[in-house]
C-alpha cells in the first residue's frame, strides 16, 4: 500500500521534470559503464613498465661510478698553512684537541713552525697523519719567527704597554656569575643564562657557542671574546658519524630528532661520510653551528 502511495506521487511531477529525472538516471548509467570499460575491461593500460635485469645492472653501474666521482671530489684536500689553522679546519684535518691546543699555545708564544718536522714535534701527531696530510702543508715567508720578531721590535712602546696592562684571558668554563657581570652589558640575568647554557652542554667546546646564547648583543659578544676563551674544554665522547644512530645524534648540541634523521637518511642514500664537510649538504642543518657540531663527531676509516 505504501509503495502504491509513492508511485502515485509520480503523477504530480510535470512532463519536463519526469524527462529530466530519466535523463539523470541515463547519464549515471553511462558514466558507470565507461568507468567499467576503463578500469576493468582494459587492465593492460594500468601496468607499469618493469626494467629487465640487464637494464637494472647498467643503471647500478652508472650510479656506482657517479658515487665514486662525487666521493673523490669531496675528499679533496687543499694546501694549508699550519700556522693559521682554526679549530674547525683542524678538526676537518682530523687533528685531536690535544694537538690543536699544543699548536695554539706555541703560536701564543709568538713562535711559528716552518717545516713539517717542526709541526710534528710541536703537535705530536703520528707518522700516519703526516703521511696523509704533510704533503699539503705550505709555509709562507710571513710565518717565520724572524719576521714576527722584527715586527714586535718595530711596534710603538705604547702598544706594548697596553698589551702588558691588559687582563689575561680567562676560561669561560670556569667563569662565575660575578666575573661575567664585570663585562659591560651583562647583568645578573644574562650571566646566569650563560652559565645555564654552559651547564646544558656539559661545558663549552668552542668559544663561538657564546654567540648562540639568547639576549647577547654583538657588542657584548665581541667584548666577551676579548676576555674569555675555552682554556679547559670538557671531555667529549666523540660519535662515529658513520655508525651513530638517530637517538645518538639527536643528543648532540644544536641537533634534534629531525636533523639527526636527515643525517642518517643522507648516509643511507650516499654511503659513509668521507669528511665532515658533507654535513653542509644536509637539508636545514644550521650552517653557522656546523663547526661546533663537528667537534662532537669523528669519522673512523
Amino acid at each position: 500500500m505504501k509503495w502504491k502511495n509513492n508511485f502515485y506521487h509520480w503523477y504530480y511531477y510535470t512532463q519536463s521534470q519526469k524527462r529530466g529525472f530519466i535523463a539523470l538516471i541515463l547519464v549515471v548509467c553511462v558514466v558507470q559503464g565507461l568507468l567499467y570499460l576503463c578500469y576493468y575491461r582494459y587492465p593492460d593500460t594500468r601496468k607499469e613498465y618493469t626494467l629487465t635485469s640487464e637494464e637494472q645492472k647498467f643503471i647500478q653501474r652508472e650510479l656506482d661510478s657517479l658515487r665514486i666521482l662525487a666521493t673523490r671530489k669531496k675528499d679533496t684536500i687543499y694546501p694549508f698553512n699550519p700556522n693559521y689553522l682554526t679549530d674547525y679546519k683542524g678538526f676537518m684535518l682530523e687533528l685531536s684537541m690535544e694537538a690543536l691546543d699544543r699548536l695554539f699555545a706555541y703560536r701564543e708564544a709568538k713562535r711559528y713552525v716552518n717545516s713539517t718536522q717542526a709541526f710534528q714535534e710541536v703537535t705530536g701527531v703520528s707518522e700516519a697523519w703526516m703521511q696523509k696530510y704533510g704533503r699539503f702543508m705550505v709555509f709562507s715567508s710571513r710565518s717565520t719567527p724572524y719576521r714576527q720578531q722584527n715586527k714586535d721590535l718595530n711596534r710603538p712602546p705604547s702598544v706594548k704597554a697596553r698589551e702588558v696592562k691588559s687582563k689575561p684571558i680567562q676560561d669561560i668554563n670556569t667563569a662565575t656569575v660575578e666575573g661575567l657581570q664585570g663585562i659591560y652589558g651583562i647583568g645578573p640575568t644574562l650571566s646566569q643564562r650563560i652559565l645555564d647554557d654552559r651547564d646544558k652542554w656539559g661545558g663549552y667546546v668552542h668559544i663561538d657557542q657564546l654567540k648562540f646564547v639568547y639576549g647577547l648583543s654583538d657588542a657584548v659578544i665581541i667584548t666577551l671574546l676579548q676576555h674569555y676563551a675555552v682554556l679547559s674544554p670538557p671531555s667529549v665522547q666523540l660519535l662515529d658519524l658513520n655508525q651513530a644512530t638517530v637517538d645518538d645524534l639527536k643528543n648532540i648540541p644544536y641537533l634534534n630528532y629531525y636533523l639527526a634523521r636527515e643525517i642518517v637518511k643522507y648516509r643511507s642514500l650516499h654511503g659513509d661520510f668521507v669528511n665532515k664537510e658533507q654535513l653542509r649538504e644536509i637539508e636545514k642543518i644550521p650552517l653557522d653551528k656546523i663547526h661546533i657540531i663537528s667537534l662532537y663527531l669523528e669519522i673512523r676509516n
